[in-house]
């Protein structure tokens, strides 16, 4: 069974890969991007199977499709979950929500040697997943912040940002340039807007953004300790209640 990968983050291709390897499979290639996706199908011959990753880095992964008529059987790979799942459902498309289970990666793969043909990409309506993808990426996530600055207001991308973190009854985001900023919200608040791909809670004071993260170490009480690559004002604890999310989350 022939078997891509296409995955931005090198570190998830990399596990997948070895899951793969774990149970029979050898993936012919990792790819990490739209172009680089488009060039590799266009010039190879198309595997009999592609995991797929919804949100490449330089865009969503159904751009391939526009440019490529893929004769691969496809096993969707996300984040998503609430659209994700009714999606694929409405177009019998198989997934796997990250971070990957090892059973369910089985399970996947034994339907595809069972089940799936080929040809079963042509029957995907890519343009409803797409569709619906979209409002889910586009309805949830702020990327934008704000931050009165004496009679100026300052505006800051979620990229730019290291962390936010509570002092004194003030939520603060400390950018990568090493300044804080007081922001009108709470870190509660900011847990629901900001993506949960790129931002992660690790306590009740601090939210960590994943860019931004330098080392990860041992703490006391089956906690981890968090040192990002500019801030080092306070010591970010990961609270003991969700180290095990927090690890789920790096993969």
């Amino acid at each position: 069974m022939n078997v891509i990968i296409i995955e931005d983050e090198k570190p998830s291709a990399r596990r997948l890969q070895r899951m793969l390897a774990e149970i029979g499979i050898s993936a012919l290639t990792m790819l990490h991007s739209v172009e680089e996706s488009i060039e590799w199908l266009s010039m190879n011959e198309h595997p009999d199977l592609v995991f797929l990753d919804i949100q490449l880095s330089d865009g969503l992964s159904f751009e391939i499709f526009d440019v490529v008529n893929l004769k691969s059987a496809i096993i969707f790979t996300t984040a998503y979950d609430e659209y994700a799942l009714k999606a694929f459902k409405l177009n019998s498309v198989d997934y796997l929500l990250k971070p990957i289970d090892e059973d369910e990666l089985k399970v996947a793969v034994k339907k595809f040697k069972t089940t799936f043909s080929t040809a079963s990409s042509a029957s995907i309506n890519m343009s409803e997943i797409r569709q619906l993808l979209n409002v889910a990426e586009t309805a949830s996530y702020k990327t934008r912040f704000t931050s009165k600055v004496g009679q100026h207001i300052k505006v800051f991308n979620s990229s730019a940002i290291e962390c936010f973190y509570s002092e004194n009854k003030g939520t603060y985001l400390f950018n990568t340039e090493g300044r804080s900023y007081l922001v009108d919200t709470t870190i509660d608040e900011l847990s629901t807007d900001l993506d949960p791909k790129k931002f992660f809670q690790v306590s009740r004071k601090f939210i960590v953004s994943f860019k931004a993260i330098q080392d990860i170490v041992s703490y006391s009480n089956s906690r981890l300790k968090v040192k990002l690559k500019t801030y080092n004002e306070q010591e970010i604890i990961v609270s003991r209640e969700r180290v095990k999310e927090f690890k789920a989350w790096l993969e």
